[in-house]
């Protein structure tokens, strides 16, 4: 990380760069803060009817990103507090408690020591995460900790993490966190729709869950480990896209094979 930053660039959601003096300019962080809503599509299998990945050439530029640094010094610093502005901190163990609720939000609201916030000169930017993301029962507890604070508060639903409750308990699920103010859901899909090709079901089922969301954003959790391969991801990255997910998320964290690389750069994609 570098020290004594004096200028630094904070990319946009909208992919412009603004310029900030010291990192300072809280107030233009704040007005380009909003997500605009994905209206969705209707059904098309014709958009991802020739969806095919090329495992081998993914993995082949999977390879050189290890070695490559584009931006370096205080670009990089800037990049790095991007991403705790887009981070979810999430606690979803069958341990939880109130108490560790509170510790997480807490970490959400102050995610740098103060010490390292004088050395990159932005104390007045009030960094924070996106998110803290929780089970139904603790969000009352997170709400609470959350209050005055521009944080949201998402929680998991609609079966989480395997999906596979009956499809009108998962629709209450989505209604309870709404009704207990949750503003972001993260929604998990039946992974038997993508295995067997049920690309339609999907749509479906996604677009009743976009449906129940009401204003609170949905996130469309893939669960990419169990989805068989590259171009079913792709596949069912676009299907929900069209179904109206406003995040499209690789795992639920539960599975033996979460995040990868390869699957990141096989989510838009439809040849490789």
């Amino acid at each position: 990380m570098t020290k004594n930053i004096t200028k630094a660039q904070i990319p946009q959601k909208d992919s412009k760069v603004i310029s900030y003096p010291n990192l300072v300019d809280s107030e233009s962080l704040k007005e380009n803060s909003g997500v605009i809503r994905n209206p969705g599509t209707d059904f098309r299998l014709d958009k991802i009817s020739n969806i095919a990945i090329n495992k081998s050439a993914v993995e082949r530029r999977c390879t050189n990103y290890g070695t490559r640094r584009s931006i370096k010094k205080d670009k990089q610093a800037a990049w790095l507090l991007k991403a705790i502005t887009l981070m979810d901190l999430t606690t979803l163990s069958g341990d939880d408690t109130e108490a560790r609720v509170r510790r997480l939000c807490s970490k959400a609201k102050q995610p740098i020591s103060n010490k390292l916030e004088k050395i990159l000169g932005t104390e007045s930017l009030d960094l924070s995460v996106a998110a803290v993301c929780v089970y139904h029962d603790m969000l009352a507890s997170a709400k609470k900790a959350l209050n005055n604070s521009k944080i949201n508060l998402a929680a998991v639903s609609t079966g989480f993490p395997a999906g596979l409750s009956p499809l009108p308990l998962r629709l209450k699920e989505i209604e309870y966190s709404v009704d207990s103010g949750a503003n972001e859901i993260d929604i998990v899909i039946s992974r038997r729709h993508v295995l067997e090709g049920n690309w339609e079901e999907l749509y479906k089922e996604v677009k009743m869950f976009r449906e129940k969301c009401g204003d609170a954003h949905m996130k469309t959790i893939l669960a990419t480990g169990e989805l068989g391969n590259l171009s079913n991801i792709a596949k069912a990255s676009q299907v929900c896209m069209m179904a109206g997910a406003d995040f499209i998320k690789t795992s639920t964290g539960k599975e033996p094979t979460n995040a990868t690389l390869p699957v990141s750069l096989s989510y838009g994609s439809n040849d490789t």
